[in-house]
C-alpha cells in the first residue's frame, strides 16, 4: 500500500483513542443503502432482487444522525452498494461529517470512472470478498471475473483495498482461498481470510485440510487480521471465545429501513429506528450480554469488541441470539464477510 492510500490511518488512530476515552458512542456502523444485488449467491441471506435505493435525503439524515451519536467509522454494505446512483454523494457526506468511510462490494460493477468517483468522494477503504477462482453455481464472486477490476484498483485507487477470501466446511475448493490471498498481495492489497459461519453467524470449525490452508494465509495477513488473530485461531480450531460483544452499542447494523440491529446475522433486535436511537440505548446494549458471542465469526463485530473487552463487565443479562430475528431463512452454508 502506498503512503497516499494510507492517509486515513492517522485519523483512525485518533478515533481509536477517542473510543478508549469515551465508551458512549459507536465505533463502527454498517449502513445499507441498497438491499438489491446484481448477483444471487446461493449462500447469502443479505440481498434481494427487487429493492429500490434508499433515497439520498434519507441516507444523508442517517449519516448526520450517526455523526451526532459520535460514530467513528461507517461501512457501507448491501446488497450491492454500487447499484445506488448516489453512492459517491453518500460517501462524501460521511467524510464531511468527520467519519471514516469504508465500502464493501462484490466488485462486479467497478469501472475506471467509478473508481475515480470513489477517489473524489474521499473513500478511505474498499473491501472485496472473493469466494473462488472460477465462478460456480454457489458464488459468482470469482477471481477470474474480478481480476481485471483488481488491476484497475491497483493502478488508480487512492484508498486502501483489502481482499477477503473464505474457508471452511462447505467450501468446495479450499485451496482457492490461498490463490486469492496470494493475488491480493501481488497487487499490493491487504489480505484476510474469513471462516465459514451459518445463518446465525455461528462457527463451522475447520478440517485438517482447511486448517493447513488457513495457517498459511494467516502468515500473509495484515492489519485487523493480526489484531484479532488469536480470536480467529480459536474459532478455526472449533473453540469458543470469551469476550464481550458490544453490538447495539459500539457496533450498529442499520438496515435499509433505518432500523438498528445487532449485526447482519442477528437482524430483529433491538430493531429501534436510528432516528430515535439514543445514548441510553447505547448504554443498555453495551451492558447486555449476547448468547451468540462465544462462537460468533462476524469479524467486524469481534474487532470492535476488542476495544472494550478488558473493561466494563456486562451485567444486563443474556439476550438470546434468535430473539426477534427477522433475517430470511439461511441456506445450509453462509460465508463470512
Amino acid at each position: 500500500m502506498t503512503a497516499s492510500r494510507m492517509r486515513w490511518i492517522p485519523r483512525a488512530i485518533g478515533k481509536i483513542v477517542g473510543g478508549l476515552v469515551n465508551e458512549d458512542h459507536p465505533i463502527l456502523v454498517h449502513i445499507i443503502p441498497m438491499r438489491r444485488c446484481n448477483l444471487a449467491c446461493t449462500y447469502c441471506n443479505e440481498f434481494d432482487a427487487i429493492s429500490q435505493p434508499v433515497p439520498l435525503d434519507v441516507m444523508t439524515r442517517r449519516a448526520d444522525k450517526l455523526a451526532e451519536l459520535g460514530t467513528a467509522a461507517i461501512t457501507i454494505s448491501g446488497g450491492e452498494p454500487l447499484l445506488h446512483p448516489d453512492l459517491p454523494t453518500i460517501i462524501a457526506r460521511i467524510r464531511e461529517r468527520g467519519m471514516i468511510v469504508t465500502l464493501i462490494t462484490n466488485g462486479y460493477l467497478l469501472t475506471l470512472a467509478r473508481i475515480d468517483a470513489l477517489n473524489d468522494a474521499g473513500l478511505d477503504h474498499l473491501e472485496i470478498s472473493i469466494d473462488n477462482v472460477e465462478p460456480d453455481e454457489v458464488s459468482k464472486k470469482s477471481l477470474r471475473v474480478i481480476d481485471p477490476k483488481l488491476k484497475w484498483l491497483a493502478e488508480r485507487a487512492r484508498f486502501t483495498v483489502s481482499i477477503n477470501s473464505v474457508i471452511g466446511t462447505g467450501v468446495r475448493h479450499p485451496e482457492d482461498a490461498l490463490i486469492v490471498a496470494r493475488r491480493a498481495r501481488e497487487l499490493g492489497f491487504m489480505s484476510s481470510v474469513g471462516i465459514v459461519h451459518d445463518g446465525g453467524g455461528q462457527l463451522k470449525p475447520l478440517g485438517e485440510r482447511e486448517m493447513a490452508i488457513y495457517r498459511e494465509i494467516r502468515t500473509m495477513g495484515q492489519g485487523l487480521m493480526h489484531v484479532n488473530g488469536a480470536f480467529q485461531d480459536r474459532l478455526a480450531e472449533g473453540k469458543a471465545n470469551t469476550w464481550r460483544c458490544r453490538a447495539g452499542a459500539r457496533y450498529l447494523y442499520v438496515d435499509e429501513d433505518g432500523l438498528v440491529h445487532y449485526c447482519s446475522q442477528q437482524r430483529g433486535y433491538p430493531a429501534i429506528p436510528l432516528e430515535s436511537y439514543t445514548v441510553e440505548d447505547i448504554r443498555r446494549e453495551y451492558r447486555t450480554e449476547k448468547a451468540c458471542a462465544p462462537y460468533c465469526t462476524v469479524n467486524c463485530v469481534q474487532q470492535v469488541g476488542l476495544m472494550d473487552n478488558w473493561r466494563s463487565p456486562q451485567t444486563a443479562g443474556v439476550v438470546s441470539p434468535t430473539a426477534g430475528v427477522s433475517a430470511p431463512a439461511p441456506a445450509p452454508v453462509t460465508l463470512a464477510k
